[in-house]
């Protein structure tokens, strides 16, 4: 995988966000993992960069201050960051919740696994999918 390659994830639990970000890097050690602790935090973070060519936005769905869901459909609103690619991962596999994340513009919807290799397996099918390599 290439250099240049980031990820803005946001969680606002502390550990989810560690367990993601460590996958995350064992699946491309060369990634820069961006970290938030809410949606608000996320979006300023995703506007301040110079160049998304490269970059995955993963979003836990429930976090303060602004939920994944808001997140990304005020990432979406912008017209320069309607391409990057966005995943929700989100504790729960409820069908409307899926639906809603996918309305407000979501490319993927994933439910957090309870193993650290289902995690890795994600992370790396993440990567391949958007960053197109293996």
């Amino acid at each position: 995988m290439g250099e240049g390659q980031t990820v803005h994830l946001a969680d606002d639990d502390e550990d989810d966000r560690m367990l993601i970000k460590d996958a995350l890097e064992e699946a491309n050690p060369d990634l820069t993992v961006i970290e938030a602790e809410d949606g608000r935090e996320l979006v300023e973070n995703v506007k301040s960069s110079e160049d998304l060519s490269e970059t995955i936005v993963m979003v836990d769905m429930n976090m303060p201050k602004m939920n994944g869901i808001e997140a990304i459909k005020e990432i979406r609103s912008e017209p320069e960051l309607a391409e990057v690619p966005a995943v929700m991962l989100s504790t729960s596999d409820n069908p409307d919740l899926k639906k809603k994340a996918l309305d407000a513009g979501i490319n993927e919807f994933i439910v957090k696994p309870n193993t650290f290799k289902a995690l890795l397996d994600i992370a790396k099918s993440i990567l391949a999918k958007f960053f197109g390599k293996k």
